[in-house]
């Protein structure tokens, strides 16, 4: 499997898991119907579906990724659904967007702009650009989880030594981390700033889908061991997240776990200073 297949498969495995808290975030956006809506980051689509429901059926969604390979599958996924003609795709760089001033209604991004962390400000005033007077300006990530109850010691440890979150943090500045983004929403003169943190949930007895995306979220999040990982951590995690194991976690009647994602949005001022 190349490493393109095999982000397709996780997005594919994990949606069920994020589906609902990212369907909840965008009901709160009150995204205007007939809405022109751009979708930064799109991946392969599965947003896209769900900004395009909520912007109606005379709205009209652009989603924008890097990758060739996902814009691919997303067509295809938008195609299947019936709605290529309100969903469409276009290759580019978030740094260098390729659309003109005060081109969409507002922009949506998840786990892309500024995540887990990076240069925010740059890339927030080239979304402002492209962004009409009033419009708005949402981005959002993944960030916690507590998935392994009864073992909050374990999971910190491996939220340390193995996640892949860390060759993204290791050397940054605390204000480069998403959590700051409210600085940079200010910084670059967005108006009515704010955040907010939504929660997710499941619990046993897990269906099939479930069982499947938070298999596919331990390997996503822990598969990766840094050197200072201990043994015995690393034999934990194999012995609780494998669903081959006897202790499967997965497998406990009463399982329970939640995940966040954090919401930064702002809107462009009407009248812009020259």
């Amino acid at each position: 499997m190349t490493d393109i297949q095999r982000i397709i498969q996780r997005l594919l495995e994990t949606n069920p898991l994020r589906e609902p808290v990212l369907r909840s975030i965008i009901q709160t956006l009150n995204l205007p119907l007939a809405s022109l809506g751009l979708d930064v980051g799109s991946g392969i689509g599965l947003q896209a579906l769900l900004l395009a429901e909520a912007a109606g059926t005379e709205g009209h969604i652009t989603g924008l990724d890097i990758s060739p390979e996902l814009l691919t599958y997303a067509e295809t996924l938008v195609a299947k659904a019936g709605l290529s003609d309100r969903i469409s795709f276009r290759e580019g760089d978030m740094h260098g967007l390729p659309f003109a001033n005060d081109t969409f209604d507002w922009v949506w991004s998840a786990d892309c702009v500024g995540y887990p962390a990076g240069e925010l400000c740059p890339i927030l005033a080239e979304l402002a650009r492209i962004v009409k007077p009033g419009g708005s300006i949402t981005i959002l990530g993944w960030t916690s989880q507590q998935l392994l109850p009864g073992h909050p010691l374990l999971e910190a440890r491996l939220n340390s030594d193995c996640s892949s979150y860390t060759p993204f943090l290791r050397g940054k500045s605390p204000e480069l981390h998403f959590l700051r983004g409210l600085h940079w929403f200010r910084e670059v003169g967005l108006e009515q700033v704010r955040a907010q943190t939504f929660v997710g949930d499941v619990q046993g007895p897990l269906n099939n889908s479930q069982r499947t995306a938070l298999t596919s979220l331990f390997e996503m999040l822990w598969e990766q061991p840094q050197p200072q990982v201990l043994d015995e951590d690393w034999q934990a995690y194999q012995r609780l997240c494998h669903p081959q194991s006897a202790d499967f976690v997965l497998n406990l009647p009463d399982y329970y776990a939640f995940f966040t994602y954090t919401v930064f949005s702002g809107k462009k001022p009407q009248e812009q200073t020259r």
